[in-house]
């Protein structure tokens, strides 16, 4: 009987052991999400959530939001949050340029905002035609950011054949500009047609409405967070972007 009662207090105590890690381990859990989440507040003017612990906040556009005033873009400050780049869409294909493209370019310089410009791929056309004409449209010039190749689309080609031909472009690309591109693109699409042969250059990634970090198990450098929010000269929604860095690691980011 003596034994038994020992034995009955052993397991007694194991199971208030284990039951104190499980507690400790859901804590530390919840802890660790609640650490990993990002802030987020409510800009009224811009009509938009925005996560606050990013500093560097920009926007992207092409002719959907037709033509800009950008001297009010460089103007609208809220609560100490303004734009300090802007991403615009150049061309498309083999050869199509977007009709605002020239236009924003030299506007947005003017207004001395940060501007970069993207190539929206299309996998069934030629990847070093897409490279020629892009390369044809766009001067980059000290201070800009780098080439930025918009790949969302695979059509119906095989994983290893997309890969090689936005290798191409990228390859193209990198040995005129001489910079490494930047690749766009939603995280559940790097992950089903990119991954980790593609972790080399620059990631700007949309993940909309998320409210913890882009969920990408890759350093990021943009995040496209957002796609309805409103900037003052512009009459349509924009997306919203934030740099992940301080201002120094922006300016180490543009062309020399």
């Amino acid at each position: 009987m003596a034994r038994r009662r020992r034995d009955a207090n052993y397991n007694g105590l194991k199971l208030i052991a284990v039951t104190l890690f499980i507690g400790l381990l859901v804590i530390w859990v919840l802890r660790w999400d609640h650490a990993r989440r990002v802030k987020f507040a409510h800009y009224e003017a811009f009509g938009i959530d925005l996560p606050v612990l990013y500093s560097i906040h920009g926007i992207d556009v092409s002719r959907y939001q037709k033509e800009i005033r950008w001297n009010m873009v460089k103007a609208m400050n809220v609560e100490g949050v303004r734009i300090e780049f802007a991403f615009m869409k150049a061309t498309e294909g083999e050869g199509l340029t977007d009709r605002y493209f020239k236009y924003n370019w030299r506007q947005a310089k003017k207004q001395k905002i940060t501007r970069g410009a993207y190539h929206f791929f299309l996998p069934g056309q030629d990847p070093i035609k897409q490279a020629k004409h892009f390369i044809s449209r766009v001067k980059l010039e000290k201070g800009d950011l780098p080439p930025v190749l918009d790949a969302e689309q695979a059509g119906v080609l095989p994983v290893n054949v997309y890969r090689a031909k936005i290798r191409q472009w990228l390859q193209m690309v990198e040995a005129h500009y001489k910079v490494k591109p930047i690749i766009y693109t939603s995280a559940e699409f790097y992950k089903k047609y990119m991954g980790p042969e593609f972790d080399e250059y620059p990631l700007w990634v949309a993940h909309y409405y998320e409210r913890k970090s882009p969920r990408i198990n890759r350093t990021w450098t943009f995040w496209q967070h957002n796609d309805r929010g409103n900037v003052n000269g512009i009459n349509a929604f924009v997306d919203f972007n934030v740099f992940n860095g301080d201002s120094a690691t922006f300016q180490q980011l543009l062309l020399k």
